[in-house]
């Protein structure tokens, strides 16, 4: 099997390839990202404080200058409490899709008591939440907490109309996360909705979910931006953690991702035991190519298997209405669908790809999101499917 000689991504990673020298497009990718935002560097703070100021002149006279959406985990956490230390006046929202765990609930209470700012939080009805993941599982396709991520980009760009607010900001770090290999997975509104009338029962009446019409009104009339500030800094996760654990008394939940039961779910059984992602290299190799672990530390990490969490399963079976039997035809006997079996926007986010592009470079939209949606998916995409 090829690995990157420099991470550890290998040729099973969808999208993948490498150079004469044995590296992968992603860590070069990675390079070309600290060439531009110089992460932790007097060049890289000069402009974030440049961002900062824009914020701060175009919040004048408003309640919040900024919106942060917080989850409970490691770094929109700490985004916010840096936030408020940056001059700046956040509003914290939250997404619950009613799967949180009760650490990550505490810590939300938690980061907002001590950086004394507001939150607003939007809950689906529990019993609809429930209808759209099962939906998913019995869809068979990877995407099962996709329904999360949407809801949540649709509550922040809802958030910034309902409070006259311009800027979000993000708590990912590349540096931390690394870089989601290009194909591997796929989701917008529309593939919600037409899995959910496929394999769903209950209607749709409270999840804000995020329609193409929503999504331009989002970026053409309210104008909203999306502001990564970590990719600036040279951030640790676990300095982060550590400062949050002191400062706040905020508390880890055990793993990346492991906030919210949903996406627990995702990535310590479902992934790893019907899809054969094992996404912990994300982050393996984002600490390799940063420096914070050696190489083979990370592969001798990685190439231990990902045990199943029983009491996640149990909860997921009990909360679904899932049977054994149905559990395990899904799971080991099931079908494996992808996002190309359904309904989806893809092809017209490709014929907007340069609208998008201009939209890009002003922040209406990331530009992680123009270089996944917007082009065609490389050819091995369903390699892994």
């Amino acid at each position: 099997m090829t690995i990157c000689s420099r991470c550890i991504y290998d040729e099973k990673i969808k999208g993948i390839s490498f150079d004469s020298n044995g590296v992968c497009n992603y860590c070069i990718q990675t390079d070309e990202l600290n060439k531009i935002y110089q992460p932790g560097t007097p060049e890289a703070e000069k402009k974030l404080f440049e961002i900062f100021a824009k914020i701060k002149k175009d919040g004048i006279g408003k309640k919040y200058d900024c919106i942060i959406g917080l989850s409970g985990g490691t770094d929109s956490s700490y985004l916010l409490c840096k936030a408020v230390e940056w001059g700046l006046r956040p509003l914290g929202v939250h997404y619950d899709n009613t799967w949180n765990t009760a650490i990550s609930t505490e810590n939300i209470r938690k980061i907002t008591k001590y950086a004394d700012i507001d939150l607003w939080t939007y809950v689906i009805d529990n019993k609809e939440a429930d209808d759209i993941f099962r939906a998913f599982f019995f869809a068979c396709v990877p995407e099962f907490d996709a329904s999360t991520d949407i809801g949540f980009s649709q509550v922040l760009r809802d958030a910034c109309a309902k409070f006259k607010v311009k800027y979000v900001l993000e708590g990912h770090s590349y540096q931390a996360e690394g870089l989601t290999p290009q194909a591997s997975n796929y989701f917008d509104g529309k593939y919600i909705a037409d899995i959910h009338k496929t394999f769903g029962k209950k209607p749709m009446k409270t999840y804000p979910n995020m329609t193409f019409k929503k999504f331009l009104k989002s970026i053409l009339f309210h104008r909203v931006q999306f502001i990564r500030p970590l990719w600036y800094l040279d951030y640790s996760k676990e300095a982060a953690q550590s400062w949050l654990e002191k400062n706040t008394g905020w508390l880890y939940y055990g793993g990346h991702h492991l906030e919210n039961r949903a996406s627990g779910f995702v990535h310590s059984v479902y992934h790893p035991h019907k899809f054969n992602m094992d996404n912990r290299n994300w982050s393996l190799a984002a600490a390799v190519r940063s420096g914070k672990m050696t190489r083979q530390e990370a592969l001798d990490i990685y190439s231990v298997p990902r045990q199943p969490d029983v009491e996640i399963i149990r909860y997921l079976k009990k909360r679904l209405e899932i049977t054994d039997e149905e559990y395990d035809k899904v799971m080991i006997n099931g079908i494996k669908r992808s996002w190309k079996d359904f309904k989806t926007y893809k092809k017209r986010f490709e014929l907007w790809r340069p609208f998008f592009y201009i939209m890009a470079k002003y922040n209406r939209v990331t530009m992680s999101f123009y270089l996944k949606y917007c082009f065609p998916m490389p050819p091995n995409n369903e390699a892994n499917l």
